[in-house]
């Protein structure tokens, strides 16, 4: 893994005791509470390999439930949030995974409330960083570090400019961009990381463009 800083070296400020196995566990639960857009009322979580085999003594079951509280890997709630959950009324079942993964340190989160839900495969790569692998049965690849929208589309011609016209309008920068499609024609995802947050009313723009049928946000 190559590291950019010495920041990067050190890891996050956070409540531990594992930079891969807390904090990121944290941040990729929080994801998922984005991409969902509010606090979900029941998880399931299946751990692979690694994170199954020591969630408990890590801090991996508590770190994934704070992230879905929205909870900050620095939060002095971080390690009583199963117990917050469980007032909150929120039911989470951890299942020990046995399938094959790439990552030993990978989680998927199923999360829902009453009106919808989000599938998302996260890993933790080491020092607080995670990757999004995988979003409703879509591949791709995202930080999680960076703001970030998830734009569902048809497939249709003009889609995807439509949507970097309005983003250049408001000069909003793109560091990262890929797009995904289940088949020719049918449903496809659009997967954009930017340098800043973008707020609501362009969010409304991007929303009421040609062909576009659901956005969700991580910010950061």
């Amino acid at each position: 893994m190559k590291f950019n800083s010495v920041f990067d070296i050190i890891g996050p400020v956070m409540i531990g005791p594992s930079s891969s196995h807390t904090a990121g566990a944290a941040r990729i639960g929080k994801a998922a509470r984005n991409l969902l857009g509010d606090e979900p009322r029941w998880a399931k979580i299946h751990l692979y390999e690694s994170f199954a085999k020591t969630y408990k003594g890590h801090g991996t079951d508590f770190a994934l439930v704070g992230g879905l509280l929205g909870f900050e890997t620095d939060d002095p709630r971080m390690s009583k949030a199963l117990e917050i959950a469980n007032e909150r009324e929120i039911k989470i079942e951890f299942i020990e995974d046995t399938a094959a993964v790439d990552h030993p340190n990978t989680a998927r989160l199923i999360i829902g409330n009453d009106v919808e839900q989000v599938e998302l495969v996260g890993i933790s790569i080491g020092g607080g960083k995670v990757e999004i692998t995988e979003l409703n049965g879509f591949n791709l690849r995202l930080s999680g570090n960076h703001p970030a929208i998830l734009v569902m589309h048809d497939d249709r011609f003009g889609a995807i400019a439509s949507v970097t016209t309005i983003l250049a309008k408001h000069k909003i920068n793109i560091g990262h961009m890929e797009v995904n499609r289940k088949d020719v024609g049918k449903e496809a995802l659009m997967v954009i990381e930017t340098d800043q947050n973008i707020g609501e009313a362009i969010l409304k723009e991007l929303n009421e463009a040609d062909n576009i049928t659901h956005i969700s946000t991580i910010i950061s």
